[in-house]
């Protein structure tokens, strides 16, 4: 496997189907670009998910997440577009992925974004 920033997410089979329980991220190192700057945004990312078939493996994550560092991209845009990118690769039976980003300018930021089969 590679060392290199992805968009490719990979998945390995659910160990218990048949139970309902939490798997809990916390990416505290995430980075991205400011869209109108160019200026880096710094955020966690809290991902919780209910996995159904597929569960997503660790190393693909944390790469996917570090090819968004030299993307611009708006904090809602980018929190909605983790968690789409992960309801394709995993089909959880639920998610929820936020992101609190830094103080810019006086103000933090937190996007919450949700989704449920």
């Amino acid at each position: 496997m590679t060392t290199r920033p992805s968009k490719q997410l990979d998945t390995f089979p659910n160990p218990k189907t048949a139970r309902d329980y939490h798997i809990q991220f916390e990416c505290p190192e995430f980075t991205c670009l400011c869209p109108m700057t160019g200026q880096p945004d710094f955020a966690t990312i809290f991902i919780d998910y209910v996995p159904d078939q597929l569960c997503v493996e660790l190393k693909s994550l944390k790469l996917y997440l570090w090819s968004y560092r030299d993307e611009g991209a708006f904090h809602e845009a980018v929190t909605n577009k983790i968690c789409d990118d992960l309801v394709a690769a995993i089909a959880p039976r639920s998610i929820t992925v936020t992101g609190k980003f830094w103080v810019r300018g006086g103000i933090t930021t937190s996007v919450v974004v949700t989704h449920a089969k």
